[in-house]
């Protein structure tokens, strides 16, 4: 029986084209996370499953993750997400960082979820944290560094929005206008989070099931529809709109406009699926209908740090995973095209393997990324070999050209060739990066 070449259900193999395209993700991340302050950490890809079972919801632990029992009879799962352990990893040096601490990192995850577009069971996500702030700047601060992260891609406000609730806002509703218990509570919370994934009819038979005799006579059914279509804060009954959640909402909103991200908007349907949000929180939507999905989310989670016996850290986080942003990329024909890094193919006339390396040498010192055919192909399969692999320039090197310091540089792209020395092999191969 042969081996099967294809990668485990929902995982990717990455070629070098394939990692080209997430190092130019990952880079770009990088460069604005850092931009504004954010340094980059990491932790174990296994951790506690005692860490997801307090905090991340019944449907992550019991449904979506990847756990086991170590030879140890640990109960182990491997990193679903990573906000527990940054929660974990804040709490162990709770007394010696410095506040606001601003953290990022980029982490590769497994849920075992069915595979889609946009969603795979693994996957990487750029995690972005700020500790010690316990007002809306926090907030704030974190959806204008994931629109400047949109943006250096070249992405333009009209392709997408910015959607912002309040788990206060949904509690208030939920527990005082509605008059739910918990358990009720906990259940609308889950049936809102799936929302758009429910047909209508569904949905309504769904919530009206979960209300009691007395609260279905009352009109808890009538006013929880009512309050689910609102567009903004200002449609909201009175009573509501008078909540510090609301006029929260309402702050940050004007706090964004005026920050220029003018593409923000309220949404009482954004719940965010994790159990550990206690405010704001907030998604990205592709505005494009063939990608129209939440591409990242996050919000205000103060108490995790809490759970590990230490005093609480107010704190907000978003993720942002690499799949849904490589879809709005391609949706929007934003991809750049991405080159080999290898700049220079060098092609070997005769045996002058030990006689090049000197120049060799010399070129890689002036920074030339530059790779050596040592096949003793013909030359024609040698070209044919580089323009394969999509680099730009293919040097000629024999005895003739080592002995005159002069050498055949032909540009693959235009077919241009042309006799240079060694220094201005190297000035013509920088000035092509520019290109």
């Amino acid at each position: 029986m042969s081996l099967s070449t294809q990668p485990y259900k929902g995982a990717r193999d990455f070629y070098p084209e394939d990692k080209r395209l997430q190092k130019y993700l990952f880079s770009t991340m990088r460069r604005v996370v850092e931009r504004f302050g954010y340094e980059e950490y990491d932790a174990p890809i296994l951790e506690s499953l005692d860490l997801y079972k307090a905090k991340s919801g019944e449907e992550i632990v019991n449904e979506q993750t990847y756990a086991f029992t170590d030879r140890g009879g640990r109960e182990v799962v491997i990193r679903p997400e990573m906000t527990p352990s940054v929660s974990r990893m804040v709490a162990g040096r709770r007394q010696e960082l410095g506040y606001p601490l601003r953290w990022y990192s980029i982490p590769n995850l497994w849920r075992y979820e069915r595979p889609q577009r946009g969603r795979l069971r693994e996957h990487w996500q750029l995690n972005v944290d700020v500790f010690g702030i316990d007002n809306l700047n926090a907030e704030h601060e974190l959806i204008v560094l994931a629109d400047a992260i949109i943006r250096e891609y070249g992405a333009k406000r009209t392709m997408y929005t910015i959607q912002l609730n309040s788990r206060k806002l949904m509690d208030y509703i939920m527990n005082d206008y509605l008059d739910l218990d918990s358990v009720q509570s906990h259940t609308l919370s889950k049936l809102i989070d799936r929302i758009n994934k429910m047909e209508r009819p569904a949905f309504v038979a769904a919530c009206d099931a979960l209300f009691t005799p007395t609260q279905r006579d009352n009109g808890a059914s009538q006013k929880l529809l009512e309050i689910l279509a609102v567009k903004s804060v200002s449609d909201l009954p009175q009573v509501i709109q008078d909540t510090p959640a609301a006029i929260e909402i309402r702050d940050l909103l004007q706090l964004l406009d005026a920050s220029g991200v003018t593409n923000a908007e309220f949404d009482i349907t954004i719940m965010r699926g994790f159990d550990y949000y206690t405010g704001i929180v907030f998604e990205m939507m592709d505005t494009d209908p063939e990608n129209n999905r939440a591409m990242f989310g996050g919000g205000r989670y103060d108490g995790l740090v809490g759970l590990f016996g230490v005093e609480p850290v107010p704190t907000v986080g978003f993720g942002w995973g690499d799949v849904t942003l490589a879809n709005f990329l391609e949706t929007h024909d934003l991809l750049p095209k991405l080159t080999s890094e290898t700049e220079v193919y060098a092609i070997l006339i005769g045996d002058v393997y030990n006689e090049a390396q000197r120049l060799l040498a010399t070129l890689r010192s002036e920074g030339v990324t530059i790779a050596v055919d040592s096949s003793g192909r013909k030359l024609a399969s040698q070209l044919k070999n580089a323009v394969k692999k999509d680099i730009r320039f293919a040097l000629f090197i024999g005895e003739d050209e080592l002995k005159s310091g002069q050498f055949n540089l032909k540009d693959l792209r235009s077919g241009e060739e042309l006799k240079l020395s060694a220094e201005r092999v190297v000035s013509t191969v920088l000035d092509g990066r520019r290109q």
